[in-house]
């Protein structure tokens, strides 16, 4: 089976007021500055990237390490770690230090003044570029399920969205982001991405903040629909659907199948509607392009990728899994009940800072 890793993008918060703080810095420091651990666009906001797994079990293990690691760091500086998509609590944000981006605040002004966002990124192995957008292709329908699945963001700047991932929304404000027509090649993916850093509206190919797209530094497919979520081991669960999802599309190069090729503009439709309500309404079936319950979209999911999963020996698991989130609901849930408690937005990040620590989710736990 393909080695896959995640990255989680967790908000460093004040255990008291729920507010974002800008000690990145010092919260590596005190870790020694681990090379699985690095800072992002704002300093109160820290990465934690696992090493390649080949199991679902050994990536939540590392996933469950790195958040406590993180934790008991951020504690000696007098901060938690919340695994929140936006924050629920309006705050001025800080700038991470460097060239790079001092010139993205300076282009991009409102955009990133106000990016303070968090997300889980996948990676799985590829044997090639060409192998690589072979998938990229023939995922593109999948992914708003996964940002539905995620969705763990409904506050921003102190108010309620409506939306069940309104990270998604404030992501798409960079001008690359969101789903791609298919690419048909890898020459024609290189082509794309030089034309697009040569017309000088992005700095660099760091810069293309495709849904999915060819990793610049592994050789991997990233997968970056989603939300952080909430539990670890949704996470989890989101990465070995990934998994399921390249190793689909590998197979279905393989065998000649041609992608579904819908329209980008009806994915861009499919993930607005996954962003808008999450688990708590109808999702865009990627067969047909057609509004279905959440629950059939999932089960279509699951039956996409089950062969594969059923190999691996996980298919149960994910089976168990996606129904506890069925259930429970995602993150957005968890977090508009805890704001109805009636303590206010604080009281959001008092209980996802919990859950950031919790060891469950619906999956046998290592």
């Amino acid at each position: 089976m393909r080695s896959f890793g995640a990255e989680e993008e967790l908000l460093i918060v004040d255990p008291e007021t729920g507010a974002p703080q800008p000690l990145v810095d010092r919260v590596l420091a005190v870790m020694g500055r681990p090379r699985d651990v690095e800072r992002e666009f704002k300093l109160e906001q820290v990465e934690v990237q696992t090493e390649p797994c080949t199991t679902h079990e050994e990536l939540l293990g590392q996933l469950y390490h790195g958040r406590r690691a993180l934790d008991r760091a951020a504690r000696q500086v007098g901060a938690r770690i919340a695994a929140l998509g936006t924050s629920p609590l309006s705050s001025a944000t800080h700038l991470s230090e460097g060239e790079r981006f001092a010139a993205m605040a300076e282009e991009y002004r409102l955009t990133a003044l106000e990016q303070l966002t968090c997300g889980l990124h996948v990676h799985v192995s590829i044997s090639s570029a060409e192998e690589g957008v072979s998938i990229l292709d023939r995922i593109r329908e999948w992914l708003p399920l996964l940002a539905a699945l995620s969705a763990n963001s409904p506050f921003w700047h102190g108010a309620n969205t409506g939306y069940a991932s309104f990270r998604t929304q404030v992501w798409n404000r960079w001008p690359t982001s969101g789903p791609q027509e298919p690419f048909g090649s890898a020459e024609a993916y290189d082509r794309l991405v030089a034309s697009m850093v040569g017309t000088g509206g992005i700095l660099d190919e760091g810069m293309v903040y495709f849904d999915a797209r060819l990793s610049r530094r592994h050789p991997t497919v990233e997968v970056r629909a989603s939300d952080v979520c909430l539990n670890a081991a949704d996470s989890a669960l989101v990465a070995v659907l990934v998994r399921g999802l390249v190793e689909t599309a590998a197979r279905e190069a393989t065998e000649g199948r041609p992608p579904l090729g819908s329209p980008c503009a009806v994915l861009r439709l499919a993930a607005w509607r996954a962003s808008r309500s999450g688990l708590n309404g109808d999702l865009v079936d990627p067969r047909t392009g057609r509004p279905v319950p959440a629950e059939d979209a999932l089960a279509a999911l699951l039956e996409h990728v089950g062969p594969v999963l059923r190999e691996a020996g996980e298919l149960a698991g994910a089976e168990r899994a996606v129904r506890g989130v069925l259930a429970r609901g995602s993150g957005e849930r968890a977090q508009r009940e805890a704001a109805s408690d009636g303590e206010g937005l604080a009281a959001v990040v008092h209980a996802a800072v919990e859950a950031t620590q919790q060891r469950d989710g619906g999956w046998d736990v290592p």
